[in-house]
């Protein structure tokens, strides 16, 4: 008996044609959030590509250090809040080495962590041909190799070796510690180079750990690029630049001190700033919210202070019961307009609203472009899945009084194969103020 599927009813032969269809389902759903992109001035790991390094992953494996070490106390800070860093090493610097005998070690990357590197040559006592090849980082064990000479040594994650001359024979010795790391210096041209690289990436945030003003404002060129031209709504944290006056950028006033005494000033709090903001989800808001494991700020202000900063656009920590939280969750933008009010200056309805552009981009782009008819039924598939976004918006309480009757509108474009949408949405803010008036009997 044949069979198959069937588009018409035109089959010939007597048989069974089914056609397997799932039941229609929204395909739009709120995107994920927590990535952060730090570009970063580290001691070791690759440089100039992107790390990425998931909450929880063992960092000594790409960077050198315990996630506890004081060199990646950026790292420790943005996992407080984060769920993905993509950690790019803007500068390269000069790899240790160590000459023993015949041998020389050379670190794996350039950078002031290879002068913690020592090569330990023993004879085996079983078998004195042979030698124990040992790399140690820090006094403690990371490769251990059984060989009789130079060319049988391989390279492990944290040293390469070769024969300094024709003859590989293998000396012993105590501990031959590689020096001549360092760490080297960064200019703007590997920024430059961080964030063509980058642009390629899913991210929500960066951060620029950095006060330098020319750097700063080549970051807001770019952030501005990324959501105006390119449709990529994602934002940047830095330290004290209020006047970037744009609701993609976030300037970082203050710092905090932690329980261990530890202060993390403005430009380092970036890295927290930037996290918290990526995780935050489009119907939280991170005003009030502590930061964590801080008890006091690293600079307090007056209320007048406080008030001159926050109508200056400045995201500001403030010293509470032991804690530092945020004042307000807000960005730099100030330039009000009809069309483009205060509302924008609050990072959770910006949230909302470019999580609209980056989600309803992703599904048009993933299952409408080239796929879907551009007539009357094409256009009302796209409006239900709009409608159906929209719906979920709401009942996560992300935006309120949407009608779907009247809110979410599809048409056909100027060109044959365009469309127009046009949609009315209402962000949900947080309560952060509280007018109470007690009538007294």
């Amino acid at each position: 008996m044949p069979g198959g599927t069937w588009v018409v009813q035109n089959k010939t032969r007597a048989g069974q044609y089914i056609n397997f269809v799932s039941e229609a389902k929204p395909l739009s759903t709120v995107g994920d959030r927590g990535t952060v992109a730090l570009p970063l001035i580290l001691s070791w790991g690759v440089s100039k590509q992107i790390i990425t390094i998931n909450a929880g992953d063992d960092v000594s494996k790409v960077l050198g250090y315990d996630i506890t070490d004081t060199s990646l106390l950026l790292i420790k800070e943005a996992f407080k809040r984060a769920s993905k860093l993509l950690v790019y090493r803007l500068n390269e610097g000069t790899k240790a080495t160590a000459t023993s005998g015949n041998l020389v070690t050379t670190a794996l990357y350039g950078g002031g962590r290879g002068n913690d590197i020592t090569i330990v040559i023993q004879s085996d006592i079983d078998t004195p041909s042979i030698f124990n090849v040992r790399t140690l980082v820090d006094g403690r064990e990371v490769d251990a190799q059984k060989v009789t000479d130079i060319d049988g040594l391989i390279a492990n994650d944290w040293v390469t070796f070769k024969a300094s001359a024709s003859d590989k024979t293998l000396a012993a010795t105590a501990g031959a510690p590689l020096t001549g790391g360092a760490d080297g210096t960064v200019t703007n041209a590997d920024h430059n180079s961080f964030l063509t690289t980058i642009e390629t990436q899913d991210f929500n945030t960066i951060g620029l750990v950095n006060d330098e003003a020319t750097l700063k404002s080549i970051y807001v060129t770019f952030i501005k690029r990324m959501r105006e031209s390119e449709g990529r709504y994602v934002q940047l944290v830095l330290p004290n630049y209020p006047n970037a006056d744009y609701e993609g950028v976030i300037s970082v006033k203050n710092g905090v001190v932690l329980s261990d005494g530890v202060i993390i000033d403005k430009v380092k709090a970036v890295a927290w700033v930037a996290a918290a903001t990526a995780a935050a989800l489009v119907n939280q808001s991170l005003t009030y919210a502590a930061y964590d494991d801080a008890v006091d700020v690293d600079v307090r202000f007056t209320n007048t202070e406080t008030i001159t900063a926050l109508d200056n656009g400045e995201f500001m920590f403030t010293y509470s019961e032991g804690r530092a939280i945020v004042e307000q969750d807000i960005n730099t933008f100030r330039s009000y307009v009809p069309d483009k009010g205060k509302e924008r200056s609050k990072n959770r309805v910006i949230r909302v609203l470019d999580g609209i552009g980056n989600d309803l981009k992703k599904v048009f782009e993933k299952s409408y472009i080239g796929k879907v008819d551009n007539n009357a039924d094409g256009r009302n598939i796209f409006k239900k899945e709009g409608i159906a976004y929209y719906n979920l918006l709401q009942s996560i309480n992300a935006i309120q009084n949407f009608d779907a009757q009247t809110d979410f509108m599809v048409v056909r474009g100027e060109a044959i194969d365009s469309v127009y949408v046009e949609s009315y949405v209402h962000p949900v803010d947080s309560i952060e103020k509280i007018y109470h008036k007690v009538r007294v009997a």
